[in-house]
């Protein structure tokens, strides 16, 4: 079992930035790969950013690529998801997930085994 508890959400105008945290307990964190999803009002939840359990390769949705960085600190159990340029499209309850092994694609929900309970970023213009 995997504990997964985000923090860093907040109100921030456009333009602004935020660093969203996730640490993980339980097992072996440095066993998963990591993922930021994120979910508008009305709107299904949707990849943002992932990284592999080594840190070696980085994924990112076409909508946040060049102003989103993940990051990991697997001495720490901790992902980062920094926030740059934030529009109010931003707006969304992110979530952070843990996906067991190499496996499988980063970009789909169903691959994820654990999840946070989410934390609220609003950008206002």
């Amino acid at each position: 079992q995997v504990q997964l508890v985000e923090s860093g959400g907040g109100l921030v105008q456009a333009g602004g930035s935020l660093r969203l945290s996730c640490v993980a307990s339980g097992r072996t964190f440095s066993s998963y790969g990591m993922g930021w999803f994120r979910q508008a009002p009305g709107k299904e939840r949707a990849f943002a950013a992932a990284i592999t359990w080594s840190g070696d390769s980085t994924y990112y949705a076409e909508s946040v690529k060049g102003r989103f960085t993940i990051s990991r600190d697997n001495a720490k159990n901790t992902v980062y998801l920094q926030m740059n340029s934030l529009k109010p499209e931003d707006t969304a309850v992110y979530y952070c997930a843990a996906k067991y092994g190499g496996g499988g694609s980063y970009y789909y929900t169903n691959n994820y085994d654990y999840w946070g309970q989410g934390t609220q970023v609003t950008v206002s213009s």
